[in-house]
């Protein structure tokens, strides 16, 4: 550790510089720069056509379980309309269609002006409907998505199964893993094109951080784990060749790749799905409540905005299906303030359960010699650890800093069992939670034990915790729960009391996927529960 200490105050020196040029100044108000988005990105401010007064099915949100259940429905015959508060973004391959984290603007949050990131780094900015909602609550901010394509224009990309035990201990038999193992999560990979990062691109400049990772974690004993990715290599390979803007190569994943580098759902599922004639998603369609009438038809209220946050309107329309996947804050959402108003009174007592963060935490650690890192954002590794607590430690970029830090990142995913629950306010007709602090440093005391014991053999150059860098659990990008499977739901998504109502999104997970990242069980879980809804 003693090389570690000469390095202490560069590193810490670098970071606190990176705080100090990031920060933005910005409106509070609307996004001044807006005329600028109609020119670089005139789609978005199309005019929105309006959702079919009623539809057989209605599907709320466009994510992972959303658009698996679009695809199905459609298959099968069944017509269905996909309602989603975000915009459509399009891609291109020079177009700077999204922002990034290092600068944001409007386009890159959900009508809100200032964000921290994981980095810690204040930034501002005018309000606009950009593509990530932080929520915040006591104790935890949320990342979620807000467009079509849901969480899959905003995540790193890796798709990454479980271990059997560990998930076992999650669902506590409730779903079989060994019928995921065999059936789900193959169709997933296959529909997904899902494979690891390829040579060429793990030894090119952008991914050094990546092989830096690798090389401290074999040096303190550890065997990395190559990550399934979401991404089209051919896209980075045109980055690098200079075929194609640069996104993924250049620390541009949070807030969207602009030039289509994930193959995200607007590349297949949802595009399969309208391909059938069958299934159309409707942007800028907020839900704002749900409700079902004495027959069995479904109510679907909403408000329709455009990207500026100008309200066209608000209309109701109705369903005899409904089908949440608006993740699980907002499927959350939309099931406690119907259970505490009234609209559907027959819920039972576990709406509102079973939250959790997934035991996501950043870390940061120095690297182990005086070289460009790079900032790609494909996650390439992980390493899995049950020396303590069991948690996944996988290899990360820099989120918000777009130049050589000397640090090396890492997302850790802790099996973490702290729960929270959902809960209605009527005074304010609002629907939050509590996270507690004591589950909050429990998740960074257990994935910083690990990270410092690798810095420690790899002969990190520089430590970042004197400054409170090493490790942050004051987000989550992996909100889990609200609506369990096999509590406040059958064991497959069906909502006790309401017939004809049905779960489909990361609300249905019990709050954790067992240290891996959700998308790939959550996409698996929808392939198996709508398959088993169409059978009846």
């Amino acid at each position: 550790m003693h090389r570690r200490a000469f390095f202490k105050a560069a590193g810490l020196a670098t970071i606190a510089g990176a705080v100090g040029t990031t920060l933005i100044s910005g409106s509070a108000s609307a996004d001044p720069r807006a005329g600028m988005f109609r020119t670089w990105v005139p789609e978005i401010f199309e005019p929105i056509p309006d959702a079919p007064e009623h539809s057989p099915a209605i599907v709320i949100g466009s994510g992972f379980g959303a658009a698996v259940t679009a695809l199905r429905l459609a298959q099968a015959g069944v017509v269905n309309t996909v309602l989603e508060r975000g915009s459509r973004w399009p891609n291109d391959p020079w177009r700077e269609i999204f922002t990034g984290d290092d600068l944001p603007d409007g386009r890159g949050f959900w009508h809100r002006t200032s964000f921290t990131g994981v980095t810690k780094v204040p930034m501002s900015f005018g309000r606009f409907g950009g593509v990530l909602d932080v929520t915040e609550y006591p104790g935890i901010d949320v990342w979620r998505a807000a467009a079509v394509g849901g969480g899959s224009v905003v995540f790193t990309g890796a798709m990454v199964a479980p271990e059997r035990r560990l998930f076992d201990q999650v669902f506590g038999g409730v779903v079989d893993f060994g019928e995921l193992e065999r059936v789900y999560y193959p169709r997933v990979r296959q529909m997904l094109r899902l494979d690891p990062m390829p040579a060429d691109i793990y030894n090119s400049a952008p991914f050094a951080h990546s092989r830096a990772w690798d090389e401290q974690v074999r040096a303190a004993g550890y065997q990395p784990v190559p990550n399934d990715s979401i991404f089209t290599w051919d896209v980075l390979r045109g980055e690098l060749s200079g075929a194609s803007r640069p996104s993924a190569t250049v620390a541009r994943s949070n807030l969207g790749n602009s030039n289509g580098a994930k193959f995200d759902l607007n590349q297949n599922y949802l595009r399969f799905a309208a391909e059938t004639g069958k299934s159309q998603v409707y942007p800028g369609h907020r839900v704002d409540s749900i409700a079902q009438e004495p027959g069995g038809k479904f109510v679907v209220t909403v408000t329709k905005l455009a990207p500026t946050g100008q309200v066209l309107g608000t209309r109701t329309l109705t369903c005899d299906k409904l089908f949440l996947g608006a993740g699980s804050v907002g499927t959350s959402e939309l099931l406690v303030r119907a259970q505490a108003t009234g609209t559907l009174p027959d819920l039972n007592e576990h709406i509102g359960d079973g939250f959790g963060t997934n035991g996501d935490v950043v870390l940061a650690r120095g690297a182990s010699s005086l070289s460009g890192s790079g900032q790609g954002v494909p996650s390439a590794s992980r390493i899995y650890d049950e020396s303590g607590t069991p948690l996944t430690l996988e290899n990360w970029y820099i989120p918000g800093i777009p130049f050589e830090t000397g640090a090396l990142a890492s997302l850790g995913m802790v099996l973490d069992p702290a729960r929270a629950r959902f809960a209605y306010h009527r005074g304010a007709d609002t629907v939050g939670l509590n996270w507690s602090r004591g589950a909050q440093n429990a998740v960074v005391d257990a994935a910083r034990t690990v990270d410092r014991r690798i810095a420690e053999r790899a002969g990190a150059l520089a430590e970042y915790g004197a400054l409170g860098y090493d490790a942050n659990a004051e987000f989550t990008a992996h909100p889990l729960g609200g609506a369990v499977l096999g509590k406040a739901t059958d064991a497959y998504g069906r909502v006790h009391g309401h017939r004809g109502l049905y779960v489909m999104d990361g609300a249905a997970i019990p709050g954790s996927t067992a240290t891996v990242n959700p998308s790939l069980t959550i996409t698996a879980l929808a392939e198996r529960n709508i398959e088993a809804i169409l059978r009846g």
